[in-house]
């Protein structure tokens, strides 16, 4: 056995660190997208000045309402699974997987910290190194469209197919335009990969300035932030689900299949807020804080410990989603909702033209400097 294991440790080291990192991080981003619901409706009942959810208690213990996602996860396993007599009834099934799985699927390639050292053995602290990560986002994002228009078609009812047309239209038009507002930050930072590209924004813009998205590329912060929000279907962008129009891609849904939906939503909110963290504001970095620990710009520094190092910057990764996922929250429950039409026209003749103008100007700047 002994033999064995010092033969494979390679191996043996990959597949452990591996699991490692995705029982870790995808477990976390799962426990914090329960966290989620919990989260929007105790936002929403601060902006109504409500007291929101607090009535579900274990041993007469409420802890602010923290139960209430283990009760909703309890009472939607043991809903009734109904689907309707009409449906199609193999898409109907698979639609919830097609919300779900592209999602859950994208997270494996957001870097949540640099490196650390294991019996020095060196684990990049993200599940999947992509050299062309950025693609893999935009690529595989574009499939939740397919959950969308397959759940409102398949259940074979009007109001659903119409949330159905208003999804396929919505996703399909911002899509175009997420991709756009991307476009300056890899002509500035010449990678695709994601992690690269976080280590490229630890460099210091006239030796005291972090070199973050946010300040090489503010205007299309605000267009990705725009879009994304669209794309992820949310209020003030939430026509697909139209609560007081009775409209809604997954009216006829109940039971886990409805969770499978709700759950995708929650986790998308995630994941664009992990993107934002991650495109624009350095994701895990901290600023002045290297390998060996902390140097100033006026020449001071602070050694620390390499794995206190790592822990910083994971944490730094964690407060950054935190942020962008409480932003987001009141941003839907501040704004109100467009029309359809303002959504298209937001779209194709505001956004759009932006988004181009910006990658005008960002290579006029990077020419006017022969950085081309």
């Amino acid at each position: 056995m002994t033999d064995f294991f010092y033969e494979n440790r390679d191996v043996l080291l990959f597949a452990g660190a591996a699991a490692a990192k995705l029982l870790f991080f995808l477990g976390a981003v799962m426990g914090f997208t329960g966290l989620m619901t919990l989260a929007e409706r105790k936002v929403s009942a601060l902006m109504q000045d409500r007291i929101g959810p607090n009535r579900a208690a274990v041993c007469g213990l409420t802890l602010g309402g923290l139960f209430h996602p283990v009760a909703d996860a309890i009472k939607m396993i043991f809903k009734e699974d109904f689907v309707p007599g009409r449906a199609e009834k193999l898409l109907f099934t698979l639609a919830p997987l097609f919300a779900l799985v592209p999602v859950l699927a994208l997270f494996a390639v957001i870097p949540f910290g640099d490196y650390v050292l294991v019996y020095g053995y060196r684990v990049d602290l993200l599940i999947a190194d992509l050299p062309l990560g950025l693609f893999f986002v935009l690529a595989l994002s574009g499939l939740a469209i397919y959950g969308t228009f397959l759940a409102g078609w398949a259940s074979k009812n009007n109001f659903s197919l119409l949330g159905a047309l208003r999804g396929a239209a919505q996703m399909i038009s911002y899509e175009v335009v997420l991709g756009l507002t991307l476009v300056g930050l890899l002509m500035i930072y010449g990678t695709a990969d994601l992690q690269q590209l976080v280590r490229a924004q630890g460099k210091l813009l006239f030796g005291c300035v972090p070199a973050w998205g946010v300040v090489c590329q503010p205007f299309a912060f605000v267009l990705f932030l725009t879009a994304a929000i669209a794309e992820n279907k949310r209020g003030p962008f939430d026509l697909v689900e139209g609560e007081s129009e009775i409209i809604g891609y997954f009216m006829e849904y109940s039971s886990m299949r409805f969770a499978a939906f709700m759950f995708a939503e929650f986790a998308e909110i995630v994941l664009v807020a992990m993107l934002a963290a991650t495109l624009f504001f350095g994701g895990w970095q901290v600023p002045y804080l290297y390998d060996a620990g902390f140097a100033f710009p006026g020449g001071g520094s602070m050694p620390l410990n390499h794995y206190l190092v790592a822990v910083l910057q994971t944490g730094a990764f964690a407060a950054k989603t935190v942020f962008f996922c409480w932003f987001l929250l009141v941003v839907r429950w501040t704004l109100p909702r467009f029309r359809f039409d303002q959504l298209m026209k937001l779209c194709w003749k505001t956004v759009l033209p932006l988004a181009l103008l910006n990658i005008l100007v960002t290579g006029a700047v990077l020419l006017a400097l022969g950085k081309l």
